[in-house]
């Protein structure tokens, strides 16, 4: 036997019955960013490798990135996130956008990493981001996308959570424990491994990171005060907005949010699903002042997340609230062949109906009758039609529905009337 070629290690193959769920997702996603006012927008897929150098953090450039230098000389790479393209976007024409700006993408990433359930190399990520306006309010209307977003699909707050933080309140807390300027990354981190390490194997990181036990101690009480969000005006603000949006429930503090990427500076998210089995966010997202300015323009708050495919939809299913009903079929219409002598008066009656606005498969063939009867029947059509030598006599196509059995002859100017009776 031949070997079959296979894909590239991370990626999927989308065929039809996976495709019509991405489409879904997607128009999903079109329709609650845009009842928020956010414009579709799209990057290039690749991009140089200055870009992300300027802010995503040594691991995403120099290991996760699928890099390369192209013929000219010039350090390429598959885009491993969209945050920088759309800053970069966004500087090349701050003179001309109307601030603030509400834009939103979904569409292809790459990063280098270990395959794993909720993981792939090549996933599609969408995007939601404002920029322009650096209040708490814009914070919680972008957050609220994405928990109107868990609404639409059926999740509810006892399945999903979005967990919110604020790094300068984070930093507030660090000064008054005496933690150093070049100790918080590295404390950040610690606090970050906190559900993924034993009691005893994160207590004995945070000794060697630098941590005295009067600091770890009073790092601990941070983590378990769930009020502490009240000592931070951002957080009061942004809470207030998303209680009038009706969507608090979905919404809980949590102090151990951190958010690995450099370019956050204020509130941060986080989406978990409530002690599910997949022990990663569903997605991040928060504010990122300035990143404009690092990519050459001129400093332009901003606020967004960025949600995957693979882990949503694994939720989704896992809840059985991946539509079922979805028809991979576009055609509902299926022209027959009766034989080869009136083959072309198929073909010809298949494009009368295509001009009439409708979707419609004709066989590329003249088999039996009832081959083609059970194909249009596996395929999910909903209409058959025969031109059969008395129908072409009469001037009319017999017309079978898939749906109720019926079979009735129809003259052929009456044909597209009875077909959208049908289909509906």
């Amino acid at each position: 036997m031949k070997k079959i070629i296979q894909s590239v290690k991370g990626t999927r193959d989308f065929y039809p019955e996976q495709m019509a769920i991405r489409i879904w997702l997607y128009n999903t996603m079109r329709e609650v960013a845009e009842s928020f006012g956010y414009q579709e927008y799209e990057a290039p897929i690749l991009e140089t490798l200055e870009l992300y150098a300027a802010k995503s953090g040594e691991e995403l450039v120099k290991d996760q990135s699928y890099a390369f230098t192209d013929r000219g000389g010039t350090e390429i790479t598959l885009r491993p996130e969209l945050t920088p393209s759309l800053a970069r976007m966004i500087a090349q024409k701050q003179k001309e956008l109307n601030f603030p700006v509400r834009w939103w993408s979904f569409g292809p990433m790459w990063r280098y990493e270990r395959p794993q359930k909720g993981r792939t190399r090549e996933f599609f990520q969408w995007n939601v981001d404002m920029l322009g306006v650096a209040t708490p309010e814009a914070d919680a209307e972008n957050a609220a996308v994405l928990a109107t977003f868990f609404q639409r699909v059926g999740l509810s707050p006892q399945q999903v959570l979005i967990l919110v933080n604020n790094r300068r309140l984070i930093d507030d807390r660090y000064d008054a424990f005496d933690i150093s300027a070049e100790q918080r990354p590295a404390v950040s981190s610690w606090i970050d491994r906190r559900e993924k390490m034993s009691p005893e194997a994160w207590m004995a990181y945070g000794k060697e990171i630098g941590l005295s036990p009067e600091q770890i101690t009073n790092l601990k009480e941070m983590l378990a005060d769930k009020d502490l969000w009240k000592q931070s005006v951002d957080l009061m603000r942004f809470f207030a907005v998303i209680d009038v949006l009706g969507l608090r429930e979905y919404f809980a503090f949590d102090a151990s949010i951190m958010r690995g990427l450099l370019y956050y500076t204020g509130t941060v998210f986080e989406a978990w699903e409530v002690g599910g089995e997949i022990r990663r966010s569903i997605l991040g997202g928060g504010r990122y002042d300035n990143l404009t300015r690092d990519v050459g323009g001129e400093p332009i708050p901003g606020t967004g997340f960025a949600m995957g495919d693979v882990v949503i939809t694994l939720i989704l299913e896992k809840y059985g609230l991946l539509p079922k009903d979805l028809n991979i079929n576009p055609a509902p219409v299926f022209v027959t062949v009766f034989d080869e002598e009136r083959m072309l008066e198929s073909f010809r009656l298949a494009s009368e109906l295509r001009r009439a606005g409708l979707n419609v498969i004709c066989y590329p063939e003249a088999v039996k009758l009832q081959k083609q009867f059970k194909y249009a029947d596996r395929i999910g059509a909903k209409v058959t039609l025969v031109l059969g030598p008395d129908e072409v006599e009469k001037g009319q196509v017999a017309v079978k529905s898939l749906i109720s059995g019926e079979q009735v002859s129809v003259a052929r100017e009456a044909l597209v009337a009875q077909i959208r009776k049908i289909i509906g």
